[in-house]
């Protein structure tokens, strides 16, 4: 069960607030070693991985139409109607992001602005392992194709008979995901990040995972590929005050335990009989999950902290800057202003996290582990490049280019100078 740690000092929260990871040095090498093979091997490498990771022997990585249409068949009505339903929530937030950009006249005859243009290849990774994320499709597909990007290919790990989830390819099928490959963990991360005989190689890579997946992006972006944000294992803080509904907190905290062992989960409280009563509520719907064994495990690696006031709970979640925050209070807007790190919010009783997860709208691929300080979560913008024209007239170069000139000398850049000055030259002796 989760720790309780009770008004610790300010020196302290440095220290509850780290996450749990692997041995640093060993798993860097293994992930490493993991790229490295896929890299030279390709396609061999990656039936060779799935084989040992999935325990499924591959004859093709790639999913077929017949099989794509096969599938769609098998998603109940009930759940297309769902996804449907998300999606066009997702849309409507996502499409919203769209602004047109403005010319600017920074200088009388000087004119900046921006092209939005969209990014061509981009790889979508979705979990399939413990839980098959096609909502995390949802969440990826939806912005690249209201972005515009043209190739859209998804990887996701195969059970152990080699099938892929059919909500998953009926998800991908729904938002015109291009091509689905049978490929999971570090070893897809590597595919998408340098090409196969197979998998084509993308501009950018997206999509959260485990550490493995979190690490092997985090080494091809060292190598020039692009990725979306350091995402890895999902986590959730809970800022919970007297007004809160004890068992709603305890289902929102077992809703990010139940993600994997590597999870983490954080209550915050001013109340002890708050701490009390979730806990009682946890041991009563851990009773009857489903994945009571592994959300059990992340449990014993998070924590219930106790502290003097609701305004040192905001400072602690902002230290710790969750992927997640809630705020499970009647009072929950009146500390908006105070949160600065968060990659997504939830406030009040009845904001639940799963709501941002599937269907309210908003992304759910976010930053972790501490991330949220300097990163936001996926938006329409992470699938475009913005570039910038300027355009000078005459007016323009002669308003600004003494001041070129004086700064290019300065910085010892004679070239830099002297292409102002044959233009203002010209200018002159018209």
């Amino acid at each position: 069960m989760m720790k309780i740690v009770k008004y610790p000092k300010r020196t302290d929260w440095s220290g509850l607030v780290s996450r749990p990871e692997f041995e640093r040095n060993e798993f860097t090498k293994v992930v490493s070693d993991i790229l490295l093979e896929v890299k030279v091997k390709g396609d061999t490498a990656l039936f060779d991985f799935t084989q040992r990771f999935d325990k499924a022997t591959l004859k093709t990585l790639t999913v077929s139409e017949s099989v794509i249409s096969e599938a769609v068949k098998l998603v109940p009505e009930d759940l297309k109607n769902a996804i449907e339903l998300a999606a066009t929530n997702i849309k409507k937030f996502h499409a919203s992001q769209s602004a047109k950009e403005q010319i600017v006249e920074t200088t009388k005859g000087v004119q900046c602005w921006r092209k939005n243009v969209a990014i061509e290849k981009v790889g979508l990774y979705i979990p399939g392992g413990t839980a098959p994320l096609f909502s995390t499709i949802l969440m990826l597909a939806i912005p690249a194709k209201i972005a515009g990007c043209k190739e859209i290919i998804l990887c996701t790990p195969p059970d152990k008979n080699g099938a892929i989830n059919p909500a998953i390819l009926y998800t991908a099928s729904l938002v015109g995901v291009t091509k689905i490959f049978k490929v999971g963990g570090a070893q897809a991360i590597a595919a998408m990040a340098y090409g196969t005989e197979t998998v084509p190689q993308v501009y950018k890579i997206f999509g959260p995972g485990n550490q493995f997946v979190a690490k092997a992006k985090e080494l091809v972006q060292q190598e020039g590929i692009a990725i979306d944000l350091p995402a890895g294992p999902s986590e959730v803080l809970v800022i919970a005050d007297t007004t809160c509904n004890p068992s709603f907190v305890a289902a929102d905290l077992l809703s990010q335990a139940e993600h994997g062992a590597d999870s983490q989960v954080i209550l915050l409280s001013d109340n002890e009989n708050v701490i009390s009563e979730v806990s009682k509520e946890l041991d009563i719907q851990l009773a009857v999950l489903p994945r009571k064994e592994l959300a059990t495990k992340t449990l014993e690696n998070s924590q219930s902290i106790l502290l003097n006031n609701l305004d040192d709970c905001i400072d602690f979640s902002n230290q710790y800057a969750p992927e997640h925050l809630i705020i499970a209070s009647e009072n929950s807007e009146r500390f908006i202003d105070k949160i600065i790190n968060a990659g997504s919010v939830f406030l009040g009783n009845y904001s639940c996290e799963s709501a941002g997860d599937y269907a309210s709208g908003t992304n759910h691929t976010l930053p972790t582990n501490g991330y949220a300080k300097n990163y936001s979560g996926v938006s329409l913008d992470s699938f475009v490049k913005k570039i910038t024209f300027q355009k000078l007239e005459k007016e323009g170069i002669q308003n600004i280019g003494p001041a070129i000139e004086l700064m290019a000398e300065a910085e010892q850049l004679f070239a830099h100078k002297n292409a102002v000055t044959l233009r203002l030259k010209e200018i002159q002796d018209v």
